[in-house]
């Protein structure tokens, strides 16, 4: 990796393109330590220590914000209602007709599509940044309350300012994918991740300092971390290069006086197909109760639904068993709505091309289906498995602050290997470009 990127340096036009990720970064992260207006930033702090290594919704938007939600920062709603929008967009594509043409319209529909998203984007984030004033509010964060000039001046002010960070976020990432090096959204994902690696470090030193005290517990754990850390980040890596190949073969066929066809390849069908959206889903919908215990504060719940919310806490083993079953179901529901057998068998049939030892047709859709069936398997079995190892490991050792979660794991390696692998092809096609001059 880092071969590659000295290369990458060596070359002028990838050093200006690097230089300016490296811009938008620090943008991004100036922007992360920007406070809103109107708000008690003291109170705000003592408020949050509470719930920053707890597992409800709030924690999974300041992971994802670098320590910006928790915060109240410029850029605290992340970029998170942009991940949504473009959920909710592909999940419209299949089920309404005329995105559905839009999406299989080229370049131009796809310029649509993500026209349709910003401003889906931007309504999400005026919803979420409503949300999150309303919980500022009640927990006594803003300044000025009540239905006076004021208290409604500092509302709107606050939520424009939320959504317009969110707005921001979208227009750098952007930034990135036309000038700049790797998928923006990610880009900025990858560094709100990695500027929460300072609190994980921290506490790996604290619990040194306790094991050198005397309790021998604190040293070892730390040291399994590591461990558990590097072998999590190699399984992420060799199952995202993990794919199963089905051979094609093409017909031969003449066209005026020359054959054409003839040759043998393969249907590459990738293990992770679903990437770490069936994780997200899961998360966000287990999420739910512990985030409306939150909302409810002082009014903590007895009897049943005490039970209730103490059964979705992320050390109980309900939540484990959820949270694997919920995986493998989004995992199969992703790959449903994104991949079409009947339709991978009819572009095969219009290019001559069949699967040795399966009729074309019907016969090609039920074994590229069944392919898909196990393949989706053995990647929903991978992410849960990605995902319940930290769990097991905090439950185990009592050390949640330590533990970064499947999801931020995922999203470090996959950002990482994606923007190398651009940087490789950019370097190559510069060098046959050259060698062709």
């Amino acid at each position: 990796m880092f071969k590659t990127i000295a290369n990458a340096w060596k070359i002028p036009d990838l050093r200006k393109k690097m230089l300016f990720t490296i811009f938008i970064v620090i943008v991004f992260r100036i922007g992360s330590v920007i406070p809103v207006p109107f708000l008690n930033v003291d109170a705000l702090k003592t408020l949050t220590e509470g719930w920053k290594d707890s597992q409800n919704m709030l924690s999974y938007f300041d992971m994802f914000s670098g320590g910006a939600f928790s915060n109240a920062t410029l850029f605290a709603m992340s970029v998170t209602p942009y991940i949504n929008s473009s959920i909710i967009m592909q999940l419209l594509a299949v089920a309404i007709p005329p995105l559905e043409r839009l999406a299989k319209e080229g370049t131009e529909g796809r310029k649509k599509i993500a026209t349709i998203t910003r401003y889906v984007t931007v309504i999400l984030g005026i919803i979420q940044g409503t949300a999150y004033y309303i919980w500022l509010l009640r927990s006594n964060i803003v300044k000025f309350s009540g239905w006076n000039f004021e208290a409604i001046f500092a509302a709107v002010v606050i939520v424009l300012v939320f959504t317009a960070g969110t707005a921001l976020m979208m227009w750098l990432g952007e930034q990135i994918n036309q000038n700049g090096v790797g998928n923006g959204i990610s880009i900025l994902l990858f560094i709100g991740i990695i500027a929460r690696l300072p609190v994980t470090l921290g506490a790996l030193w604290e619990n040194f300092q306790l094991g050198l005290a005397g309790d021998v517990s604190k040293i070892i754990y730390p040291i399994v971390f590591i461990i558990l850390f590097l072998f999590i980040i190699w399984v992420i890596v060799f199952m995202n290069d993990a794919e199963r190949r089905i051979p094609v073969q093409y017909a031969k066929r003449m066209v005026g006086r020359k054959m054409y066809g003839g040759q043998s390849s393969h249907l590459p069908i990738k293990v992770g197909l679903s990437g770490v959206m069936p994780i997200i889903f899961a998360s966000s919908i287990l999420s739910i109760p512990s985030t409306i215990l939150l909302f409810i504060g002082q009014d903590t719940p007895t009897g049943f639904w005490k039970a209730f919310f103490d059964a979705f806490d992320m050390g109980g083993w309900i939540y484990t068993v959820l949270y694997f079953i919920l995986i493998i179901g989004f995992a199969y529901f992703y790959v449903t709505i994104q991949y079409n057998p009947i339709e991978m068998a009819n572009n095969l049939r219009q290019s001559n091309g069949t699967i040795p030892g399966i009729r074309p047709g019907k016969p090609t859709a039920d074994f590229i289906a069944k392919i898909l069936s196990r393949i989706t398997l053995i990647g929903a079995l991978f992410l849960a498995f990605i995902a319940i190892v930290p769990l097991l490991y905090a439950d185990a050792t009592g050390m949640r602050g330590l533990m970064m979660g499947g999801t931020s794991v995922i999203i470090l390696v996959g950002v990482a290997l994606e923007t190398m692998k651009q940087l490789e092809s950019q370097m190559m096609m510069r060098h046959y470009k050259g060698f062709l001059d």
